[in-house]
């Protein structure tokens, strides 16, 4: 008897090598996550005599991977936040404060630096057996089984969530190049006998939800915006870009401005169902007359430098918000009639929200006084943004930075 005890031992020792090896094989072999599983519940109810089996594992959320022997209605009953994670180690189930756990043997906690991945909770099959119950003959077999499986699970989970990472790296980086060709470049921007123009775009994520624009109309008129969308990221970015289209479409030399914004919130209602506003500044320059029309759609109010007088103003004339209403309530359009050296600066809430470790904003008042300046317009986009930067420190731009200057001649 002893050496037919000892020879059965050995082979199940070889068997349990066996299949720790296949199962290794198997993982190497990168089958799917459900084949892995089936192949986990058959060895321990068909090999191991566990009757009764439940895998919880936690991916965003606590969910069951696996069970067997048991009822959908007490998977219901256990909660692992409330009945599994207090239990770091091996635990024989004598006692529980759930009693619907009572119906079996052991709960075997898997942790991975001190972070819980899965609980396994097993039972008999025959629960009346005489001799040690195979829950605890199998007890370190069936530990090692699990870690195995649950490890294997969550570098499956850990690659393919890397995996979607590089891919959504890669369509943001396609994004990015997309939206860069809508946004005007240095050498394109207009600087002639009519006007001088510069401006700084800085997206918070590769894509960002501000825009900039200045089109060249028949005779000496420009007609320009600058604007920016409620939100941030792709979906941002993508409303920005039909914008962008459906400006340029409308937009003309001897088109109403106000036709124009009330045509662009009926298009952004229909393309973002009111779950998304744009906020923008539009005008339009005749540098025969010069004369300036705009307006301003509730967007920050650009300032306007008058150095005839020496004055700053504030250009609020307007609407609110493109996308808020199926009808704008009311839309007025503001003039003003422009002398050499008269300045305009647009700008987006991402420059003037920003704030200091001290919770100050960066506010207007450097953009005032260095658009007063006896100075080029690049100079002023350019201090203006140095002054931007020491004011964030050691901080980051929490939203995208637009900042767009004209000098009338």
């Amino acid at each position: 008897m002893g050496r037919k005890a000892s020879l059965h031992r050995l082979q199940f020792c070889n068997f349990k090598l066996d299949f720790l090896l296949n199962i290794t094989l198997a993982i190497n072999e990168n089958l799917p996550i459900q084949e892995l599983l089936d192949r986990f519940v058959k060895i321990l109810r068909e090999d191991l005599n566990i009757g009764k089996l439940i895998l919880y594992n936690y991916s965003e959320k606590w969910e069951v991977l696996a069970y067997d022997g048991v009822t959908k209605k007490l998977i219901d009953d256990i909660s692992v936040e409330n009945d599994l994670l207090y239990y770091q180690q091996i635990t024989n189930l004598t006692t529980t404060l759930n009693p619907h756990l009572g119906q079996f043997d052991v709960i075997i906690p898997i942790f991975h630096k001190n972070r819980p991945l899965a609980y396994l909770v097993i039972g008999d099959i025959d629960e009346e057996r005489v001799g040690v119950s195979p829950t605890i003959k199998h007890l370190h077999f069936i530990q090692t089984l699990a870690n195995i499986l649950v490890v294997a699970i969550e570098n499956k989970r850990l690659y393919n969530q890397n995996l979607h990472q590089k891919v959504l790296h890669k369509e943001l980086e396609l994004a990015s190049k997309m939206q860069n060709m809508l946004i005007p470049t240095h050498s394109s921007l207009p600087n002639n006998e009519h006007l001088q123009t510069a401006a700084y775009y800085l997206p918070h994520f590769e894509v960002g939800g501000d825009y900039y624009d200045i089109i060249k109309l028949p005779g000496n008129s420009y007609g320009f915006c600058i604007a920016d969308v409620s939100g941030k990221g792709i979906s941002a970015a993508l409303l920005m870009s039909n914008f962008q289209a459906n400006l340029r479409a409308l937009l003309s030399e001897k088109s109403s401005l106000i036709d124009v914004v009330v045509n662009l919130n009926e298009r952004v209602m229909k393309n973002a169902n009111g779950e998304k506003f744009i906020t923008l500044f539009i005008g339009r320059y005749n540098a025969d007359t010069h004369r300036l029309e705009y307006i301003n759609a509730g967007h920050n109010p650009p300032i306007f430098f008058e150095p005839s007088a020496y004055q700053v103003r504030y250009l609020k004339t307007g609407c609110t918000g493109v996308g808020m209403f199926d009808e704008l309530p009311s839309i007025e359009m503001g003039e003003d009639y422009t002398t050499p050296g008269s300045r305009l600066l647009l700008y987006t809430d991402g420059m003037v929200e920003l704030e200091n470790e001290n919770q100050v904003e960066f506010g207007t008042g450097i953009m005032e006084h260095e658009l007063v300046q006896k100075q080029s317009i690049d100079d002023i986009v350019d201090n203006t943004i140095n002054q931007l930067d020491q004011h964030k420190g050691a901080g980051k731009y929490s939203d995208d930075v637009t900042l767009f200057a004209f000098e009338f001649l």
